[in-house]
């Protein structure tokens, strides 16, 4: 029996409320290949590299030549899809599972916010290293530039792409046939970008940025932070009406194409990379600013640590139960961190989003913050309906967020950096927490290593290098801020100096010959997932399966070169703490 996802889409375009929208976007997932690929169905889970082990190498089932079906979640659509490939698939499915999807004892959207079971997840499938547009990698895809064919774009799927909801994947039978029909093409986008110019150092940026594009309605991603970003610039206009000037430039972007693979805000850093370089304080992401709404979510370097503490006990909670106390306090006590208790959690920055160009190929401090669900209890992947076309603006004003009082703390949050950022003296950067992280992601790769602690010896690998160059950074951090303390504030070249090396300390971390798309030796998104951060990922990817290889004498050999790349890293970045002779 056969199902022609066509007909399968027109199904899931029943909309409660908007049935006589006529312009919806059909399920799809952008640069998927066009095909009619026929064959027997195998399910792959969440199609992750184990998941593909675990067919292979224990339930003796091969995927060549056939069509998968897999469950959204756990990791980026792109890599399922790339997974797939590698193990010969010829298409592939993506749906959204209840048991992913849909929490317990809430009624799906209208009335409540779960996933309904018509509903089909939009997303792009590129599986780029980096971001931006596959016809022009590494370059600006203006009119001059050189453009690869469609065929040979650097990460577009070689297999058929489509998505689902859970009602029809139940329906599917063992035997499948796809019909898909997206065409790509190359087509004008357009970033909308303003200014303030700086009245100190206006040759200094402090960037916030975020996107508008959407898949269908996007009440939450990314209209939850357009709106943001529009309250934040209205504020800063205000400021201006009365006379004030920022320190420093603050450059405001809206970003087109984000969903089509982050190409808007990475067009433009690949544009302005040298000039972004020299110049940039920070980059700041404005995308969704709820996903939850259970308490605040923070990912950013650890330069940023200090600051958001510091501004988070300035902001009221719009929490229920938290009346006349900070945001700080109530983020504290719903998600403390793991590894210190009387800190609130605060993730690495991995992709997915704006920042990717800024963070992990130029080295431009970056952060961004959302509203969140409890990590804890809540299971389920993402906010049930993300990039779904039951994503609406009721969505969030009867159930996200009624009172709108989480996204104004958000706000409250993002426009308070870029303030700070641009208008005080000295660069509000903490190194200290820095040299901190470091020793702790470390420590954790050096604990991931060790359950092959025989092989190491039998390999001479050893970590004593990288706790060597992590001791020397702690150390440097520590000089530089005795001698912070002690700067004469009214001396504008000392200001500077040591307003640059806070600047540049990011841009020490990038290794222009590291990992491709992914430069930042201490950051970089998961190769096995392109959502999550990773410490020290080429150390990571080279230990990922190691045991499998095969040559593992070479393979040991990667993981030593990239220890030793590291260190040297590392230990670079701490010279450039050193005081200015």
């Amino acid at each position: 029996m056969h199902y022609s996802l066509i007909t399968i889409w027109n199904i899931s375009l029943q909309l409660y409320g908007y049935e006589n929208v006529t312009n919806i976007v059909p399920p799809y997932n952008a640069f998927s290949a066009q095909g009619t690929p026929e064959g027997d169905l195998i399910y792959v889970n969440y199609a992750r590299t184990e998941d593909f082990f675990k067919l292979e190498r224990e339930m003796s089932i091969n995927c060549t030549g056939k069509i998968v079906i897999a469950r959204y979640g756990k990791i980026f659509r792109g890599n399922k899809v790339k997974n797939a490939m590698l193990a010969g698939a010829i298409g592939i499915i993506l749906y959204s599972d209840p048991a992913d999807y849909f929490a317990p004892g809430v009624q799906p959207y209208p009335k409540g916010w779960n996933l309904p079971g018509t509903a089909a997840q939009r997303g792009n499938v590129l599986n780029l290293n980096g971001a931006g547009d596959p016809l022009t990698p590494g370059y600006p895809a203006k009119e001059y530039t050189f453009r690869l064919d469609v065929e040979e774009g650097v990460g577009i799927p070689k297999i058929p792409v489509h998505p689902i909801g859970y009602n029809d994947a139940e329906i599917l039978l063992r035997k499948v046939r796809m019909h898909v029909h997206n065409t790509n093409k190359i087509t004008r986008i357009y970033n909308v970008i303003g200014t303030i110019r700086g009245s100190v150092e206006p040759d200094r940026y402090v960037i916030l940025g975020g996107h508008r594009d959407s898949w269908v309605f996007g009440a939450i991603d990314p209209t939850s932070g357009t709106a943001v970003l529009q309250e934040i610039v209205q504020s800063f206009g205000k400021l201006m009406s009365k006379g004030w000037k920022p320190r420093r430039t603050i450059i405001f972007a809206s970003w087109d194409a984000e969903e089509f693979g982050l190409l808007g805000s990475t067009e433009w850093a690949e544009e302005n990379a040298k000039t972004l370089q020299e110049r940039s304080i920070a980059y700041i992401n404005s995308d969704s600013s709820i996903e939850g709404n259970y308490t605040l979510r923070v990912d950013c370097t650890p330069l940023l640590y200090q600051l958001v503490y510091q501004l988070t006990k300035e902001i009221s909670s719009p929490d229920d139960g938290f009346e006349n106390k900070s945001l700080y306090e109530s983020w504290l006590e719903k998600d403390p961190s793991s590894e210190n208790k009387n800190f609130p959690r605060i993730n690495k920055l991995g992709s997915g989003s704006d920042f990717e160009a800024y963070f992990q190929r130029l080295g431009i401090a970056s952060g961004r913050a959302r509203y969140t669900k409890n990590r804890k209890t809540d299971k389920y992947s993402s906010y049930p309906v993300y990039h779904t076309i039951y994503e609406t603006f009721e969505l969030v004003e009867n159930f996200y967020d009624p009172t709108f009082k989480k996204q104004l703390s958000v706000a409250q949050l993002r426009g308070a950096l870029v303030y700070e950022l641009a208008d005080s003296k000295i660069i509000p950067f903490n190194i200290q927490d820095y040299a901190k992280a470091l020793k702790n992601y470390a420590t954790s790769i050096y604990n991931l290593s060790k359950k092959h602690d025989q092989q190491l010896r039998d390999h001479g690998v050893s970590f004593d290098s990288l706790f060597s160059a992590v001791k020397n950074f702690s150390e440097a951090a520590s000089d530089f801020h005795r001698r912070l303390t002690q700067v004469d504030l009214n001396d504008p070249i000392a200001v500077r100096i040591m307003n640059d090396q806070l600047m540049l300390l990011e841009r020490a971390f990038i290794d222009p010959l590291g990992l491709p798309g992914r430069q930042h030796i201490i950051f970089a998104p998961s190769s096995h997932n392109k959502y999550a951060g990773e410490s020290f990922p080429g150390i990571y990817d080279a230990m990922f399966d190691i045991e499998n290889k095969a040559d593992p004498r070479s393979a040991w050999t990667e993981v030593k070169k990239h220890i030793s790349v590291a260190a040297f890293t590392i230990q670079a970045a701490a010279g450039t703490l050193k005081e200015v002779l």
